[in-house]
């Protein structure tokens, strides 16, 4: 479910106007719903209610700081990959002791930075990453907590481009080579405290079996660890949680808690969540200009003023993306490719879509955006970034301005023997 609805064939985000929000801000632009977001973390947390948790937001879906900090207040920790995720999440408020950090490729700035700050812990994604935060910790006299990330070789049955639990993939440490992983960094790296284990097996999971699956094994190695000696007390699970972008049947938030709850309460463990999508996707739109209305004797085209640079996911998948005028004043309907301006074949959001009939000047909306949107869009072909806007009740917000030209060229420089 999200807060955005058509109201006489016009579509509203919460109690404003899109339209409105299009030609006063311009477009392309990101609009957000603040209530869809809230209600989407607050069916998590209802979910996992009855033992002890953690939902740490997964800022690479969106960070945004307005969205990063409508979560942080609402009581959620925050998932970060980056040092500069870990600057926003504190810009927005984030408390250090719910900040879980993952990532393959950690830098020692990052590593010390993430320990100045205090973050919860780590998610260790090899030996040398293990080894480079024990002698970055030891250097600051510190303890480093940390999990290691499990690749339990499961199938999410998922876009292979967001796969990360089967054993072929970059991520974690094969679930075979566990046990003695963990038993060589208690014999090795004195400044670690080994106190949890993380598995996350990939994005836009729409069936809780592969969580079954992968957390089957977990249970198993959890129970091995503490035979062992080791104080596991902490379990992350991931995110991936997959939304319906089309016609796909994803598992409730309660479908899900009811599945895992099991294996989770035989842990003993406190339960670290890392949703993104789930919580963040059908919270944002793009919305965008009609450009032109192109028709060949071969193909049908609406040409708009955003392009894959704004949002690249159906170019990068080949995802699909509803897409819907902002003002609907007709019902008749023709085949168009949605495509922007950019000079790549590949920069489309539809192809062969029915789609309402338009005129240049009018507004498209395209839904499921607020995920791996504006966090992987570009300056590609010099095009200034959109703006992002949120919708709290009746009022909007803009949240991030458009660049401009000048942004563009930020930084730059043309030495002097070539002036």
């Amino acid at each position: 479910m999200d807060r955005f609805e058509y109201q006489d064939g016009e579509l509203y985000c919460e109690e404003v106007s899109v339209e409105e929000i299009c030609r006063d801000v311009g477009t392309p632009v990101y609009i957000y719903s603040h209530g869809t977001i809230l209600d989407h973390y607050t069916k998590l947390e209802r979910a996992f209610s009855e033992i002890d948790h953690l939902i740490c937001f997964s800022i690479k879906s969106n960070s945004n700081l307005a969205v990063i900090r409508s979560l942080v207040k609402a009581g959620s920790g925050v998932d970060i990959v980056s040092g500069g995720e870990l600057y926003r999440a504190l810009r927005a408020g984030a408390d250090p002791r719910k900040i879980v950090y993952a990532s393959v490729g950690k830098t020692y700035d990052e590593i010390r930075a993430a320990l100045e700050t205090g973050i919860l812990m780590f998610n260790v994604e090899s030996r040398p990453e293990a080894e480079a935060i024990d002698k970055v910790a030891g250097e600051m006299g510190v303890k480093a907590k940390v999990a290691f990330r499990i690749n339990p070789d499961v199938d999410p049955h998922t876009h292979k481009h967001i796969t990360t639990g089967k054993k072929e993939t970059k991520f974690g440490i094969p679930i075979d080579r566990a046990l003695e992983t963990y038993i060589w960094a208690r014999e090795n790296l004195k400044s670690l405290d080994i106190c949890g284990v993380h598995c996350h097996i990939g994005s836009q999971i729409t069936s809780v079996q592969p969580y079954v699956k992968a957390l089957s094994k977990i249970v198993l190695l959890v129970e091995d660890l503490r035979r062992a000696g080791f104080q596991i007390n902490m379990l992350n699970i991931g995110g991936g949680l997959g939304i319906i972008y089309r016609d796909e049947t994803p598992s409730t938030a309660d479908d899900f808690a009811e599945a895992t709850l099991p294996y989770i309460k035989k842990t003993g463990c406190k339960l670290l969540l890392e949703p993104g999508r789930f919580i963040v996707g059908n919270a944002g739109i793009l919305a965008t200009e009609v450009i032109y209305v192109k028709r060949t004797p071969t193909k049908n085209f609406l040409i708009v003023d955003a392009a894959m640079n704004d949002l690249i996911r159906p170019a990068f998948y080949d995802s699909y993306h509803r897409i819907l005028p902002i003002k609907i004043r007709t019902d008749r309907k023709d085949l168009f490719d949605v495509v922007g301006p950019v000079c790549e074949t590949g920069d489309y959001f539809a192809k062969d879509r029915e789609v309402n009939l338009v005129e240049p000047g009018e507004f498209l909306a395209i839904f499921s955006a607020g995920a791996y949107g504006f966090t992987m869009s570009s300056n590609y072909n010099s095009r200034p970034r959109a703006a992002e806007v949120m919708v709290i009740d009746d009022r909007y917000y803009i949240v991030r301005k458009r660049e401009t030209y000048l942004d563009l060229i930020r930084g730059e420089a043309i030495p002097g023997e070539l002036m």
